[in-house]
């Protein structure tokens, strides 16, 4: 049986699903992401990286299911780039409510974001709350995972590889291989704020706003330059793993 919600008739999702089930919403983005990776990257990402998760976590004996993914996202820190398709932030919002109703009027009770776009995190974040007081919907958040290339696994990205660099750069390569062009590829690291203590992108006590051609030309926040196929296979078969872990314990969560 499929498990893309979206391929059911309603009749049919009305007594399949059950008050257990999990249901997994992809959300993704269309942007910047330099010369190198196309603009639906994180679109790519969310959508691929949870139907491979949803499969997985269904063979190990789950109730998950997946709806298509939401592409049009929050993506204003690279409005000045072409080819970027971004919604508001409140016109964000007011549809992941709208959504959370629609997912509450089925049976089941819960509610997973998958997320392969940063610049949706806060939202989600507010979005959790909010969907489980006005509906009673358990809700939760999980992120695609791409870290930052450490000199040992790819480039020394000194911690800011997250935008178009090595670890997303790689799972691109080994999703949708002829989408990437590396050589256009060129590092672009911030170094001029790598070094401080407080102020970070992630991590830090303070954080700051930021669009992403702050940092350079490319809009770039990373090193693609040694990405590779290998690394992002491995990189996706890491992700999918831990993916079905959470859900796993999602499906434990406060019963």
């Amino acid at each position: 049986m499929t498990r893309e919600l979206h391929e059911l008739a309603g009749p049919s999702l009305a007594s399949t699903l059950t008050a257990d089930s999990i249901i997994v919403l992809p959300t993704g983005s269309i942007e910047h992401h330099g010369p190198h990776l196309p603009l639906a990257t994180d679109l790519i990402l969310a959508d691929l990286m949870s139907s491979k998760i949803v499969d997985a976590a269904v063979a190990t004996g789950l109730d998950v299911w997946r709806l298509a993914p939401l592409a049009y996202t929050k993506s204003d820190e690279h409005h000045w780039a072409p080819g970027t398709m971004w919604v508001s932030w409140d016109t964000l919002m007011r549809t992941l409510v709208d959504l959370g109703r629609s997912v509450a009027n089925t049976p089941a009770r819960t509610l997973v974001f998958y997320n392969g776009h940063g610049g949706n995190t806060a939202l989600l974040m507010v979005a959790l709350r909010e969907l489980h007081i006005q509906f009673g919907l358990r809700t939760f958040l999980m992120n695609a995972g791409m870290p930052a290339g450490d000199g040992v696994n790819g480039p020394d990205e000194r911690g800011f590889g997250i935008h178009g660099g090595h670890g997303e750069t790689s799972m691109v390569m080994a999703l949708r291989p002829e989408l990437v062009n590396l050589s256009l590829a060129s590092r672009a690291v911030p170094d001029q704020i790598a070094d401080f203590e407080h102020v970070k992108f992630n991590g830090g006590s303070v954080a700051f706003g930021w669009q992403s051609d702050d940092f350079g030309p490319s809009g770039v926040i990373g090193d693609p330059t040694e990405a590779s196929a290998a690394w992002g296979l491995h990189l996706v078969a890491a992700s999918t793993a831990q993916g079905v872990a959470e859900l796993a314990e999602i499906a434990r969560f406060n019963k």
